[in-house]
């Protein structure tokens, strides 16, 4: 108060103005933050989605019922149970692989089913594939990788087509793919797979095998590959991927060459490397 009685010129300084003035000032704050506000850019995507989720769960239940209603009325001498028509989790699953389209969900899981049940999918056992699995040529690994992801390896070099019977290849794949979905962790949802390529040679090449393994995983077990490894490829290899490739689609885009390094560095950590890989 002294230095405003000695210096009259600051004591506008230190007076708040009027309350209707302050008022009027604090409303031009408040519609210039709202402006600021309206014209931040927002994804209109993200805008729906926020909007319709609390939806999502009645509309997913919803063509759940829908799947299994036609399910029921167009295949209705599919089983029931787990991996059956009636199995709400697994009906959701297809749903959202065929983008909700419940005519392509039926479709789909109708031809899985029936697949499963042709191919004896719950029959098989340890014993069953103990042969084809003593080559060593495919396993699943023990550890996750560091995307908690289940691991299943193929070792290309010891792989012989004209040899190996090929029915009995195919169900260790089919084998391994379900002990690798029964081993996810919860919130995970996808396999990583690596082809150890290693030693390859025009002996070990076997496309009907490959793309094999590609349809089950795109037909019967979809958005379960989350990423494919093709570990240190000799050039022999390349043509043979490149036959291929065109028939895959879209799960070609899931491929990646890498080295042995790579996948030492980028996908483990040193307590779950591989035995194959520490050499």
């Amino acid at each position: 108060m002294a230095a405003m009685r000695l210096c009259p010129s600051l004591r506008h300084q230190f007076v708040p103005p009027p309350l209707h003035q302050y008022n009027r000032l604090n409303r031009r704050r408040n519609l210039c933050s709202v402006r600021c506000r309206i014209s931040e850019p927002t994804d209109p995507l993200k805008l729906i989605g926020n909007f319709f989720s609390f939806l999502y769960p009645a509309f997913h239940m919803q063509l759940v019922t829908d799947v299994k209603e036609r399910l029921e009325n167009d295949h209705h001498n599919l089983r029931v149970g787990m991996y059956g028509k009636d199995e709400e989790e697994l009906i959701l699953w297809f749903l959202k692989d065929r983008k909700f389209s419940v005519e392509d969900a039926v479709s789909k899981l109708a031809k899985a089913i029936k697949w499963r049940e042709e191919f004896g999918v719950s029959e098989l056992s340890e014993e069953s594939v103990r042969t084809a699995a003593e080559t060593g040529k495919a396993f699943l690994l023990d550890f996750l990788d560091v995307y908690n992801r289940p691991v299943l390896i193929v070792v290309a070099s010891k792989h012989f087509p004209s040899k190996h019977n090929p029915s009995e290849d195919e169900k260790l794949c089919v084998f391994l793919i379900e002990k690798a979905l029964s081993k996810l962790p919860a919130g995970s949802e996808e396999i990583l797979g690596i082809f150890d390529l290693r030693g390859f040679g025009a002996q070990n090449a076997d496309l009907k095998f490959f793309t094999f393994v590609f349809d089950v995983f795109y037909n019967y077990y979809p958005r379960r590959l989350g990423q494919v490894l093709f570990v240190d490829a000799p050039f022999v290899f390349k043509p043979i991927w490149q036959l291929v490739k065109p028939l895959l689609k879209s799960y070609a885009s899931l491929v990646r060459y890498c080295s042995v390094e790579d996948v030492k560095k980028e996908y483990f950590t040193e307590s779950t490397i591989p035995t194959i890989f520490k050499d």
